[in-house]
């Protein structure tokens, strides 16, 4: 079994991410190979709440530039968690 830290980066405070957190769902950054029960477990462990759902997408990375050569930043997935009613994730901004 994998360390938490290691399935759950950051709680991401984006205008979609701010938006969602009104309803109990905030959206955390996972890594790629995290499923869906070890991300339940990983945010009731770190965060302690209880989660009622979650819902996982996987990102593709844009092509960058730098000068004459192209590039590709790395792949990426995402989850919207949603939480029990009343309870909420602490967020440091």
């Amino acid at each position: 079994m994998r360390p938490v830290t290691n399935i759950v980066k950051n709680v991401r405070m984006t205008e979609k991410g701010a938006r969602l957190a009104e309803s109990d769902q905030y959206l955390v950054d996972v890594a790629k190979d995290a499923n869906k029960i070890e991300i339940r477990n990983a945010v009731e462990k770190l965060f302690e709440v209880k989660v009622k759902k979650v819902n996982t997408i996987s990102q593709h990375g844009k092509w960058r530039r730098l000068g004459a050569r192209t590039g590709r930043k790395p792949d990426w997935k995402k989850a919207v968690v949603t939480v029990e009613k009343g309870q909420k994730i602490e967020v440091k901004e």
